[in-house]
């Protein structure tokens, strides 16, 4: 027998009550991330400090998915005049005007409910605010470059690229920002490499 699919409740939380979401948020971000590609190992005093300062951002949004009262999924977005310099930088070097980009930042998902749908409401959720908030010309988002040769990359590991495309994204060469974070299998933090994707509104 083939499994039912899961009944999730998605969406999209602005304004102040994103803060109420954010303990939740924060176990799931470094559940997920823990994971290949990123193998962050972070801290939840590190997650709360970054999350209070995504949740005053004006414009963002979460779009969240619960099963039950569970958080399983979540994506983030804001203008990107709202983010880090490290994410901005690349941009403005390139000629763009920061005013017009929205930066989708981070999706994640528990193992256990990929496969439902939840990667196209979560693009889905977070274009319509770019669309509600208005002026915008462009989506991007970013991707951790990893080598291929990698010793904790999983030999079943599927890259998202093809779904990606289908959304209508494309990599843009030489859109690359420098973010630093300790992996899990170092003891400090390293600089790492993350690709721009871009997408036409």
């Amino acid at each position: 027998m083939t499994p039912a699919k899961k009944q999730l409740d998605v969406k999209s939380v602005t304004g102040d009550d994103i803060y109420a979401i954010l303990p939740d948020l924060a176990r799931l971000r470094m559940v997920v991330f823990n994971d290949w590609p990123y193998l962050y190992d972070g801290t939840l005093e590190y997650e709360e400090k970054y999350l209070a300062k995504f949740a005053a951002a004006r414009g963002a949004v979460v779009v969240t998915a619960y099963d039950g009262k569970h958080m399983v999924g979540a994506s983030t977005a804001a203008p990107m005049t709202e983010h880090a310099d490290e994410f901005g930088e690349p941009f403005r070097k390139a000629g763009y005007d920061l005013n017009k980009i929205f930066y989708c930042g981070e999706s994640v998902l528990l193992k256990s409910h990929r496969g439902h749908g939840l990667g196209h409401a979560f693009f889905e959720g977070r274009e319509a605010q770019a669309y509600k908030l208005g002026g915008f010309t462009h989506s991007t988002f970013c991707r951790v470059v990893r080598p291929d040769d990698h010793p904790l990359k999983p030999a079943d590991y599927a890259p998202l690229d093809p779904f990606w495309r289908k959304r209508g994204y494309e990599p843009v060469d030489g859109l690359i920002a420098t973010y630093d974070w300790k992996d899990i299998d170092q003891t400090e933090e390293t600089s790492h490499q993350m690709q721009f994707w871009m997408k036409k509104l």
